[in-house]
């Protein structure tokens, strides 16, 4: 009888949520662990290229994801509505509450352990191992690892998209960060200033995108566009005297 009434109230939030602006994908179901300690320094950097996740716009609300989500990269930057399954374990779940978490990092397969022992992010299981501080959100820390209700939803981001440039002459390899809406980049042209047409860049890495041209003393400009195949242009990012390793932010927003 008590775990029908706690699958009632699953139900229920679920709706709720599901009523929410945004949110649109079906609820899927995964499990959850935790990394980077309680401050979550252990998830800065990561497998999607982004340096400081403060300044880079995600703060602590952030998950490494398995192959079976991060899609080789593709998945970086992508947002995720996650609820800890009190219907399975309600002993370890902060009964209420929901996190939204930025997709930052991969979490690769273990195969000398058993999926279901230790290998929780082995193919093909869909896996977040969220910051610590995020998974503390939605359920005790004993709990080690719990089941979930997921799905994705749109990004809510601050301020504008940022472009960090870095690689060498013949080589600009920029690192794109604070993406809202899907959040999941999948096309970027760049424009230098003494040119008259876009150019398609390519995917390095992440969220790390390349370009082969000489555009050094060139005023860049950038296009994107996101998974949902909406665009934005972003004009005179950076100016003609920029520099490797600086970074540019922009008014433009999904």
């Amino acid at each position: 009888m008590e775990k029908l009434f706690v699958f009632s109230r699953i139900v229920l939030f679920l709706g709720i949520l599901t009523g929410t602006k945004g949110a649109s994908a079906a609820w899927l179901r995964a499990h959850a662990t935790f990394y980077g300690g309680s401050d979550a320094s252990g998830t800065m950097g990561g497998a999607c290229g982004y340096g400081n996740l403060y300044s880079d716009g995600y703060g602590v609300k952030t998950a490494a994801l398995s192959t079976a989500l991060f899609n080789n990269g593709n998945a970086c930057g992508g947002c995720y509505q996650i609820l800890c399954d009190a219907t399975q374990v309600s002993q370890w779940c902060l009964k209420g509450t929901s996190i939204t978490i930025t997709a930052t990092n991969f979490c690769p397969p273990n195969y000398a352990l058993p999926s279901d022992n230790g290998g929780w992010c082995n193919p093909p299981r869909p896996h977040f191992d969220m910051s610590q501080p995020a998974f503390e959100s939605i359920a005790k820390y004993k709990a080690g690892i719990v089941p979930i209700f997921y799905r994705q939803v749109g990004c809510k981001r601050s301020g504008g998209l940022r472009f960090t440039i870095n690689g060498r002459d013949y080589f600009e390899l920029v690192l794109i960060s604070n993406v809202g809406g899907a959040g999941e980049i999948s096309k970027v042209w760049i424009k230098g200033s003494k040119d008259k047409k876009w150019e398609a860049m390519t995917m390095n890495w992440g969220s790390n995108w390349q370009s082969l041209k000489y555009l050094n003393g060139q005023t860049l400009s950038f296009r994107v566009q996101t998974s949902d195949r909406k665009t934005r242009t972003a004009l005179n990012v950076a100016p003609s005297g920029w520099k490797f390793g600086q970074t540019f932010t922009t008014n433009v927003q999904f």
